[in-house]
């Protein structure tokens, strides 16, 4: 603090926030240091407080946009919305870096030479299906059932199904084709063969006796393959187990895995072995605006259509100058000897690897220099919006917008952020924003002890983090407040996870509002998938959660521990009693009591859910 003053702002405004901090939360001055009287520190925060707003009001400095590179979700949604398939690309990319817990912040979504090979390659393969032209080269689509749902009933599959798996597949011709599904199981004495019912679009296509040889229930598993003519496009295809045999009075929460043990482990989709025609898919409805009559009207029409797309995947205003290049790659797919759609498709690949597609780069305005601050376009607003609500690209309605440049009118601002919101694309701010921020992500790899919870499984981890996503989906759809994420009385559950929390009434695999009322419970701090990612596998630590309350609620994250300060011991041996004495032995050293006095009492007050959520009263003892 030495040579720093309120006066010189300009030079010590970082520090002066950190100081503002520190009063605020009542950490300065340190135990046993002289303090000024409640009063005299409320007076003194108001003071500092008010300097520091009405010099950041004088001179804004929002300081330079960094160049942000599409990140793998963003990507995958890009493609989705601008040429109208839905491709899983976790695979096809490398991981990105994360940089303060998220995923999309631009310093550190680099670019390596392995992510241009990657991207290259995902562009070929989106470019190719949305165009819908033939490879010799066959290839299949794998579609595994998501974590969790082998005994749950999925949502838009028959209430009377488990163990199944519902996903959409984009068809590139009218055709016929081969859906080969494993299956996984060992049926029970005494009871009957399962039925695998297979459906299109929600009709169902084929039910099938799931008996197994001796030899494939040795081994568990079963393939099935299944013949099926379908035109091109998008359709969605489910498979599930009917459990009409299934006894709920001999199954209780604790047996129903065994009771029902019966699961699709995949489902491979080939390319088709019997082609009729090309037909016409979505992807190949927002391509082809056109269609050239003769050899000489195709440059006329790719430019048109590339024009089109261009537009929307740059995000943008185009010129001819940035048409000619993937003019130029459409020309050369078609001088090879391939088709109109052969050059469109290459042009289509050329687009999806351009450094205006793959980044997002906010435009200087005429006349200024980069050291200058100015006011983002409307078209970078349009971006902006987008990419943090939608995780994607601009739609027709908030790109036009923002080309005639009538986006920044505050009323229409509001209209559009309102239909965004309400639009089923703002998943995405859920599951990315949302599962980033409260640390939803690591639901799905966090494995508590078997030994010490053995009355967790895969259900019930399902089952967390559908609860917390549906939950914060609800307060944005109605606009709750904020406070509700700490005092919300209600949740969302399905069977399993209401009698895991000892609420009745709740029958079937679906999740619906409950009262939390008389539960113990309230908001995300009484929900199991924050109170297991908090915890260590194999007990539960105050010093965690009450981090994570501090960091994700409270915005006021803990500095890091003096590093000559031991770790505690995060196995099970250490109890409860010996717990509070270590953290005890922590707070009575002035430099770790500074972090502790804060800490320990938020993670204190969780100590009556243990380390999978479940209420408890006393634990060893």
């Amino acid at each position: 603090m030495e040579g720093v003053t309120a006066s010189e702002l300009n030079k010590h405004g970082n520090v002066l926030e950190k100081v503002l901090r520190r009063l605020a939360s009542g950490e300065m001055p340190p135990a046993g240091m002289p303090r000024p009287s409640d009063l005299d520190r409320v007076e003194l925060v108001s003071w500092l407080e008010a300097q520091l707003d009405e010099h950041a009001m004088r001179n804004p400095n929002p300081g330079s946009p960094a160049i942000h590179r599409l990140n793998r979700a963003e990507y995958s949604n890009a493609i989705r919305d601008l040429l109208g398939i839905d491709l899983d690309h976790s695979e096809d990319l490398p991981a990105d870096d994360s940089g303060y817990g998220f995923d999309n912040i631009g310093d550190v979504l680099t670019v390596s030479p392995l992510h241009i090979e990657k991207y290259v390659s995902a562009a070929r393969r989106a470019s190719r299906l949305a165009v819908g032209t033939l490879t010799p080269k066959p290839i299949v689509e794998r579609y595994t059932p998501q974590d969790g749902t082998r005994t749950e009933a999925i949502g838009g599959l028959p209430l009377n199904e488990h163990g199944g798996i519902l996903f959409k597949h984009t068809f590139p011709f009218d055709a016929d084709y081969t859906i080969t599904i494993r299956v996984r199981g060992r049926r029970m004495p005494h009871m009957p063969s399962p039925q695998l019912d297979v459906r299109v679009d929600g009709e169902r296509i084929k039910l099938i006796d799931a008996a197994f040889s001796n030899l494939e229930a040795q081994q568990g598993t079963r393939l099935y393959e299944i013949p099926l003519k379908i035109e091109a496009g998008e359709h969605e295809i489910a498979a599930g187990f009917l459990n009409e045999y299934l006894l709920p009075e001999t199954s209780s929460e604790g047996d129903l895995t065994s009771a029902f043990n019966y699961s699709v482990d995949y489902v491979l989709i080939g390319r088709p072995y019997a082609t009729t025609r090309v037909g016409i898919q979505e992807s190949q409805r927002r391509i082809f605006i056109c269609r050239p009559a003769h050899r000489d009207e195709e440059e006329i029409c790719a430019r048109k259509i590339l024009t089109n797309l261009a537009r929307k995947g740059y995000r943008g205003h185009v010129t001819t100058e940035d048409i000619n290049p993937l003019v130029a790659l459409f020309s050369e797919g078609r001088a090879d000897g391939g088709s109109f759609e052969h050059g469109i498709e290459m042009a289509l690949s050329g687009l999806l690897v351009s450094p205006r597609f793959l980044y997002r780069i906010a435009a200087l305005p005429k006349g200024s220099n980069a050291s200058e601050i100015y006011e983002l376009s409307d078209i970078d607003l349009a971006s902006r919006l987008s990419f943090f609500l939608w995780s994607s690209i601009p739609d027709e309605e908030l790109l036009s917008l923002a080309l005639e440049g009538n986006l920044k009118n505050p009323e229409i601002l509001s209209s559009q952020i309102t239909r965004m919101l309400a639009d089923p694309k703002a998943k995405s701010l859920v599951d990315n924003f949302g599962g980033q921020w409260l640390h939803l992500r690591n639901v799905q790899d966090w494995t508590p002890d078997p030994e010490r919870y053995d009355y967790f499984d895969s259900s019930l981890r399902y089952a967390f983090q559908q609860e917390t996503e549906l939950f914060l989906a609800n307060m944005i759809k109605e606009d709750q407040s904020i406070l509700d994420l700490i005092n919300a009385d209600y949740t969302f559950v399905n069977e399993r996870l209401a009698k895991y929390y000892g609420i009745e009434g709740v029958e079937g695999g679906y999740f619906r509002r409950v009262s939390l009322i008389d539960t113990g419970r309230r908001g995300v701090l009484g929900q199991g998938s924050i109170l297991m990612v908090t915890s260590y596998p194999t007990r539960t630590s105050p010093v965690l959660r009450g981090k994570w309350v501090l960091e994700n609620i409270l915005g006021s994250p803990p500095p890091p521990p003096p590093p000559d300060v031991p770790a505690l011991d995060d196995s099970a041996e250490i109890s409860a009693g010996s717990l509070r004495e270590a953290l005890e032995q922590h707070r009575a050293n002035p430099a770790c009591a500074v972090c502790h006095d804060r800490l320990d009492p938020l993670g204190f007050a969780l100590e009556s859910f243990d380390a999978v959520g479940r209420k408890r009263v006393t634990e060893d003892g």
